[in-house]
């Protein structure tokens, strides 16, 4: 789980010289003009192809079905079927798309049922231009986006239910996760993203990688979101 998008002048694969698969994204926004200044954004990327927009939910569902796009930039609250209903439908027929709410609200009721019908972030209209290119590339690589003043409400959320529960003994044993893979969960739930945990630790990306894999595999989660409230449901964060 990510807070803040990589910085505009961080390299893109275009960039850097080497070749990576064109990242399919759908666009998915009731309101027109917003719609039309995304996709005019996303085209300007020789690695991202927006392959669909569409005004409503329903025709996002079946365009979705259509297409197969890795990416879905998606609002919550649309007419009709919202965005988050849709989130699950897409879901249930495209598992491999990654669904991010883009939107204007900062309720926490639409965070947490985005994320529980399977999103893989949550990012404010107010992200910027320059940084959205970025966030999509990350998205699809497999990291988890929530805009930092949601993550702070999703981790005191947590927290407090967690010290909620403070009394209570684990029901089941702990998988064993080693001293570095510890250390790597702490920095997940506190929303670094793995360039940021290899500087603190000192170790490269790639190790960061591998840890992040090793641990969703031993505590069979499915995403860095879901192994960040792990860490603080499990009080992780008040060892560190």
């Amino acid at each position: 789980m990510r807070g803040q998008p990589p910085a505009p002048d961080a390299a893109s694969p275009a960039r850097s010289g080497t070749q990576a698969p064109t990242i399919k994204v759908l666009v998915v926004d009731d309101h027109a003009f917003f719609r039309r200044g995304l996709v005019s954004v996303l085209e300007e990327e020789p690695d991202i192809d927006v392959v669909g927009e569409s005004g409503d939910a329903d025709h996002a569902v079946r365009t979705a079905a259509h297409l197969v796009p890795d990416v879905v930039l998606m609002d919550v609250w649309m007419p009709g079927r919202s965005g988050i209903e849709a989130c699950t439908a897409i879901k249930d027929t495209v598992p491999s798309a990654k669904i991010v709410m883009l939107t204007m609200s900062d309720e926490e009721d639409d965070l947490f049922e985005a994320l529980k019908a399977g999103a893989t972030g949550y990012l404010l209209k107010e992200i910027s231009v320059d940084e959205l290119p970025g966030a999509v590339r990350a998205i699809a690589s497999g990291q988890s986006f929530i805009t930092p003043s949601m993550a702070t409400k999703l981790i005191s959320e947590f927290t407090a239910l967690a010290r909620k529960d403070g009394a209570r003994s684990r029901r089941t044993p702990v998988p064993h996760l080693t001293e570095r893979e510890t250390e790597v969960l702490v920095r997940v739930a506190r929303c670094l993203n793995n360039k940021e945990i290899a500087d603190e630790l000192f170790i490269s990306e790639h190790t960061v990688k591998n840890h992040v894999r090793n641990i969703l595999e031993k505590l069979q989660l499915h995403s860095r979101t879901e192994a960040a409230v792990y860490a603080v449901r499990e009080k992780f964060l008040d060892d560190a």
